[in-house]
């Protein structure tokens, strides 16, 4: 057992890639929310949720240093989840993304 917590231990550094994102909203006082995530060292994702009456359509501009932005445009319907996911060449260290949402 000892043997085996330290390879656990040793191999813990090896999976950790997460990076600092933030997140610029402008949601027209719509009723959405949203969660980011750290899918690689590489690619960064948020997933876009419509809890209002309305569809919307959501523009997400990922920007990840020196590289040229990602757009990736969303519609969701009302009460559903979208997810939009961005690859860059290079490692990000740090994402910033820009959500705009307007109804539809």
């Amino acid at each position: 057992m000892k043997k085996f917590c330290c390879v656990v231990l040793a191999l813990l550094p090896l999976t950790a890639f997460a990076y600092p994102i933030d997140v610029q909203k402008d949601l027209n006082g719509m009723k959405i929310d949203y969660e980011t995530f750290d899918t690689d060292n590489d690619i960064g994702s948020i997933r876009v949720a419509n809890y209002g009456d309305v569809d919307a359509t959501c523009r997400a501009v990922f920007s990840n240093g020196p590289e040229a932005p990602r757009t990736r445009s969303i519609d969701v319907p009302a009460g559903k989840h979208k997810n939009a996911t961005a690859k860059f060449t290079r490692e990000i260290i740090k994402l910033r993304i820009k959500l705009t949402c307007t109804p539809k």
